[in-house]
């Protein structure tokens, strides 16, 4: 397993981290053996969004005694009500399921504290701007929360978080699939096929969700990712909307590339699938590789846009293409040059300048980007 840097946060967290949705209907020795399970393979980030009593004390059971291998990003506004899971804004429904979170969990803090599922703007405005983030500011204060969070499948929305500076990790949906689709407040729309139908969708990832990735990428904000998969779409051919099927490795490898992706909360019912997605690091290139696949689709093949799979290497100059192109993106996303990416771009050895344009690296890439003039255009970002 290799980990990586929680954002801004400085956590140490595993790659590829666990979901709680394995845990809906099974008993507590399932759940044992599962968390068993990671923990074994090295994963360390565990996302808790559930609010079922029996999964909550579960993971309590789970961390018994070994609290510091554990990096938990609990939900806030997930509550248990009437037999079934809500959403709420009721900051009293609120106030009464966090306190149930931390006695079921028996720990005094989680190092993540998420504000569950946020979609629509006025559903955004009401949060930011009432008493459900005035209390998850009283739990950070308190140090029962060390970090705080928000999940959302809406660019729009996680862009306003990440420009907030109060949040420091976003769970964010991430794909192939869905980074070709313009913000949406209805959720569902990302699970339809149909909507990959209209004529108006892109063929590459659309820049909103670019700005996303670039801010984030600037500002140390984290993205932790749900629906690597796609619902599971992306591993059927005649689900996917690229009417190909991918592997688990390839969408993990597609996520795992995207600027400020820290984790992956791969959806995982079986120790089978728990330990597959865990072996992500450890696998070849090629098996990881999503490139011709996503180069050839019958249906929104990408174009012309860096995907940084590295298929144009090696450059006759001994320029690393992909990272020049990166950083590249993150500028010309935000319409600026970030500190952090300039300080990123003058640690390559090689820098865009150095491009000769013999057009070699141009004919293996599959998205049949015109590397050359991208060269060119990160020698005017940069100078160099």
């Amino acid at each position: 397993m290799r980990y990586r840097k929680l954002g801004r946060t400085g956590i140490s967290v595993s790659e590829v981290g666990l979901g709680s949705e394995a845990f809906v209907g099974r008993d507590d020795d399932f759940a044992q053996e599962l968390i068993d399970t990671a923990l074994q393979a090295g994963v360390n980030y565990f996302d808790l969004y559930n609010p079922e009593p029996y999964i909550r004390d579960s993971m309590g059971k789970a961390m018994a005694g070994r609290r510091e291998q554990f990096v938990i990003q609990a939900h806030l506004c997930s509550a248990w009500m009437d037999g079934q899971y809500k959403r709420t804004r009721n900051i009293e429904t609120v106030r009464s399921a966090c306190e149930d979170l931390f006695r079921r969990l028996k720990t005094d803090y989680v190092d993540v504290g998420m504000i569950h599922y946020l979609d629509e703007q006025k559903d955004y405005d009401a949060v930011f701007h009432g008493p459900v983030m005035e209390y998850a500011r009283e739990l950070k204060a308190a140090g029962k929360i060390l970090h705080l969070g928000m999940s959302t499948h809406n660019p729009r929305v996680a862009i306003q978080a990440a420009e907030s500076g109060e949040i420091d990790v976003i769970m964010f949906s991430v794909n192939p699939a869905y980074d070709i689709l313009p913000p949406n407040e209805d959720v569902n729309a990302l699970f339809e096929k149909s909507t990959y139908e209209a004529p108006d969708v892109l063929s590459c990832t659309d820049p909103e969700r670019l700005k996303l990735y670039s801010l984030c990428e600037s500002e140390g904000v984290a993205l932790t990712v749900m629906k690597p998969y796609g619902g599971g779409a992306l591993l059927d051919a005649d689900e996917s909307p690229f009417g190909a099927a991918m592997t688990a490795a390839q969408c993990l490898h597609y996520c795992l590339t995207r600027p400020a992706v820290a984790c992956v909360l791969a959806g995982a019912r079986t120790k089978e699938e728990l330990l597959g997605a865990a072996a992500y690091s450890e696998l070849p290139e090629e098996e990881k590789d999503f490139a011709r696949l996503l180069g050839n689709t019958p249906a929104h093949r990408f174009t012309d846009k860096c995907m940084y799979c590295g298929h144009c290497a090696p450059c006759t100059a001994g320029i690393d293409i992909a990272s020049v192109n990166k950083f590249a993106d993150l500028c010309e996303a935000q319409h600026m040059v970030p500190e952090t990416v300039r300080e990123h771009y003058g640690a390559l050895k090689v820098k865009a300048g150095s491009c000769v344009k013999c057009g070699a690296c141009e004919t293996r890439c599959p998205f049949d980007v015109k590397i050359t003039e991208h060269m060119q255009k990160a020698y005017e970002i940069f100078g160099a």
